[in-house]
């Protein structure tokens, strides 16, 4: 291991101890202490970190070289402490232009098709369990991530309610759920331990074919398979994702507290907290990201300021 490899996970090490997150570090910056050691580079350097982060096997206008940056910048503040030649890249040298991009909102007829044509997957056990996973995410609005890592624990039959445990920004949150979610959480239950011999080693939920947690890698290849057979938003500028069925739940809501004359400003921090937005900010995205929203809150403003305009 070279002092940079050694450097770099003693820095993993202290920013995991720190209560960080290190997805993007933990796989970025091995990638980067190896390029620093292919060309014989002892500390990092604003022209090596430049060119690292640059690499052509990304799009330019992606998010890939700010992050790649960000993760290069990050390792050289910890190594500048101790090693005086470390060049520190300055703040916004690859400027990040991302956008978010509108999202695509599922008719209550796509999930029905996806879910028809999960029942269609030729493994009973996985196509239990992508029928089980889509209709959860369409309920709940809960990300990938947290679905596939829900715990069998988690779901408390009683209360209906399901525990997402340190999610994203190091979160955790209570889902209150409808009763059919839990009978379908259930049968997915009964018919994974009818399907599955030995008994799994998991104690995810949700598993796969072998008993072991499911893969987010493989979830988004199999999804991909049917919203193509299902032939959803082939018209769309924007492909349907999988990320969009939390999307569709959030934008849904909105549109049903629109209609049903709620005082969406006031509910706002409600629906944060359901999705587990570090904070409403990112939730007031949603009242601009879909037209039907724009048209709902432009209506109920022109009655709040015309009140004698016809509805």
């Amino acid at each position: 291991m070279s002092d940079l490899s050694q450097a770099a996970t003693d820095y993993l090490l202290l920013r995991g101890a720190l209560g960080h997150k290190l997805a993007d570090a933990a796989r970025l910056l091995p990638r980067f202490v190896a390029y620093l050691d292919e060309i014989g580079a002892e500390t990092v350097t604003v022209e090596a970190a430049l060119a690292w982060a640059q690499q052509p096997d990304a799009t330019p206008g992606s998010t890939v070289w700010p992050r790649r940056m960000s993760v290069a910048r990050g390792f050289a503040r910890h190594l500048a402490g101790s090693d005086p030649r470390t060049e520190v890249p300055p703040a916004g040298l690859i400027p990040s232009h991302q956008r978010r991009r509108p999202p695509f909102v599922y008719a209550p007829s796509d999930i029905t098709a996806l879910m028809s044509q999960a029942r269609s997957i030729r493994s009973p056990l996985r196509a239990a369990t992508m029928e089980t996973l889509i209709g959860l995410l369409a309920v709940t609005g809960m990300r990938v991530g947290e679905a596939i890592r829900l715990e069998a624990h988690d779901v408390d039959w009683a209360e209906a309610v399901l525990t997402i445990r340190e999610s994203k920004f190091g979160k955790s949150r209570h889902l209150p759920v409808q009763p059919s979610t839990l009978d379908a959480i259930n049968d997915y239950t009964r018919r994974r331990r009818r399907l599955h011999h030995p008994k799994p080693a998991a104690t995810t939920v949700f598993v796969s074919n072998v008993g072991t947690p499911l893969l987010y890698e493989n979830i988004w290849k199999t999804f991909r398979t049917l919203i193509d057979a299902a032939g959803i938003g082939g018209k769309s500028s924007f492909p349907a994702r999988i990320h969009d069925l939390r999307h569709t739940f959030a934008v849904r809501t909105l549109i049903d507290w629109y209609r049903t004359g709620e005082d969406v400003q006031a509910r706002l921090p409600w629906l944060s907290a359901y999705l587990g937005h570090r904070d409403p900010h990112s939730t007031y995205w949603y009242l601009s990201a879909a037209p039907e929203l724009l048209a709902l809150a432009a209506h109920r403003l022109e009655a709040a300021t015309n009140p004698g305009s016809p509805s």
